[in-house]
């Protein structure tokens, strides 16, 4: 029996824990999701964001906190009661079943009269494209098709919310860009309200409409993609969103928004200041790889290069400075390994951070 109600307008993690003997896996997260958004939590493997997807769920009771469906608290609810859909990892399909039941299984165990099942099955396989493999198992599909009947069961049983633990991470690059295309359009067509749990930046920034960035059972960022994507607030984020410069130095200058860092042998690196960047102070600049690029300027970071290799329209390398810092670039044209060049990057592409601060 479904106890919380099939519609809602807000889902509210209120201080939310999660304990594991002495371990805090979430500490404190507060998190408001409103209904018919698509909201990625992201982090590295172990930060918390299963924990805090099974606490939703229900698979996990929490230790602290409570959440709130609207006026209801479901934390104290079992499972079943929530009424929620979930997409594992791993499928987990009945092998031994075909892909209508295995899709009916969900309204069977709640008693819906089997010619309901039959209409609701049909019009849900007809959403995930499977109409044409309804009779196959599991074991007769690709990959992805499989991930399409773990979707298509989640989502007949019309819950107010769908969640997704990683379900991407077992297909090959290809079927991860189309499944990703299939998740976003299943979402759209429904008005359902999802939450994708992923470590891939990528997946986040194409799906969701806000990402929830989580490092050590804590919540870091939550903002659009364009948000985590342009202006990580902390260090550590703007790391995981794919920064891979890290450029130590000394702030030197002020102009407006923008500082000037000093970051060693006659180099310089400016970029537009975060939170707490002090002048004077010591402070990190980041870039990424495609940002940082081949210069004349004579205030370039000098660096001789490692490796290089072709992607497709550009080439991308690895390159040491003399004080052992390596550093990431992207170059138009191809460069001899050995060969030594100056970096540098638009100061708007360039994110300066305080040294002391993550």
């Amino acid at each position: 029996m479904t106890v919380a109600p099939t519609k809602f307008e807000t889902l509210r993690l209120e201080s939310v824990s999660r304990d594991f003997g002495t371990f805090n896996a979430l500490k404190n997260l507060d998190l408001t999701i409103h209904r018919g958004e698509f909201v990625a939590l992201l982090g590295p493997s172990g930060c918390g964001k299963t924990t805090a997807l099974n606490c939703i769920a229900g698979l996990l009771d929490v230790t602290g906190g409570r959440i709130m469906l609207d006026d209801t608290r479901i934390d104290t609810l079992r499972p079943e009661e929530r009424g929620f859909g979930m997409v594992f990892q791993n499928y987990a399909l009945f092998p031994h079943m075909n892909v209508r039941k295995n899709v009916g299984f969900g309204l069977k165990m709640r008693g819906v009269p089997k010619a309901e099942i039959a209409v609701r099955v049909d019009k849900v396989l007809a959403t995930v494209r499977l109409t044409s493999q309804a009779d196959k198992l599991p074991g007769q599909l690709s990959g992805g098709q499989q991930q399409r009947v773990a979707i298509a069961r989640a989502i007949v049983i019309e819950p107010p919310l769908v969640l997704m633990d990683e379900p991407l991470s077992n297909l090959d690059a290809k079927l991860r860009l189309e499944m990703r295309g299939e998740i976003r359009r299943i979402h759209q067509s429904l008005g359902s309200t999802t939450i994708y749990v992923t470590h891939d930046q990528e997946e986040a920034l194409s799906l969701a409409d806000r990402i929830v960035v989580i490092r050590e059972g804590v919540i870091r960022q939550v903002g659009t993609p364009s948000e985590l994507y342009s202006a990580p607030a902390h260090l550590d984020v703007a790391d995981f969103m794919g920064y891979r410069n890290r450029v130590p130095g000394r702030v030197i200058g002020r102009d407006g928004d923008f500082v000037t860092l000093d970051v060693g042998d006659g180099a310089r690196l400016v970029g537009r200041a975060r939170d707490g960047v002090g002048d004077g102070a010591a402070a990190v600049a980041m870039a990424r790889p495609d940002d940082l690029t081949p210069t004349e300027a004579a205030t370039g970071i000098p660096a001789v290069i490692e490796t290089i290799e072709y992607r497709g329209r550009e080439h991308h390398g690895l390159a040491k400075t003399a004080g052992g810092l390596e550093v990431f670039f992207s170059s138009p044209t191809t460069l001899p390994l050995g060969a030594a060049i100056r970096l540098g990057a638009e100061p708007d592409r360039v994110l300066v951070y305080p040294e002391d601060k993550p």
